[in-house]
């Protein structure tokens, strides 16, 4: 059996300089577009650490120094929000929680980043202007991340 989800996650709005954004359609729900999301690994796992992973599981952009997209592409917004866990996603966590704690980071990558999706967790990308990719997201809090975008790049 899986371990329970860990409720405190990241949520990392990936933008070229020109404020196009990423998006991904997640596997097990149809029409759910998003940022790259995901959950601790460890209580102790730093939150940069999680943004870092989670970006290259689920789009295969690696975040290192050396790279294309060094290290201090990676923005930690300094904003968590708290919201209710979807029911058809509550199985994840252990019985009783509720709520889920989620951290928001912005990342800068260059024009034409490819973008390698991990198919298990999601079935297409799209590039979209920032105002298109805040209206496509299922979730109203990830499209009010991608909204302070042009504030936080300033």
């Amino acid at each position: 059996m899986k371990p329970f989800k860990i409720p405190e996650s990241v949520l990392v709005v990936i933008h070229t300089p020109a404020l196009d954004v990423l998006l991904i359609e997640r596997a097990d729900a149809e029409h759910f577009w998003q940022s790259v999301t995901g959950s601790k690994d460890r209580l102790d796992e730093p939150l940069v650490e999680t943004a870092v992973r989670e970006v290259f599981e689920e789009t295969g952009i690696r975040v290192a120094n050396g790279t294309p997209v060094p290290a201090a592409a990676l923005t930690d917004w300094q904003h968590e929000i708290q919201y209710n866990i979807y029911p058809r996603w509550a199985h994840r966590y252990a019985p009783g929680v509720t709520r889920n704690t989620e951290h928001w980071f912005g990342l800068c990558v260059p024009e034409n980043t490819a973008v390698t999706l991990s198919p298990r967790e999601h079935v297409a990308y799209a590039w979209l202007p920032w105002e298109a990719a805040a209206a496509r997201c299922f979730s109203p809090s990830n499209g009010d991340a991608i909204r302070q975008l042009p504030l936080r790049v300033r």
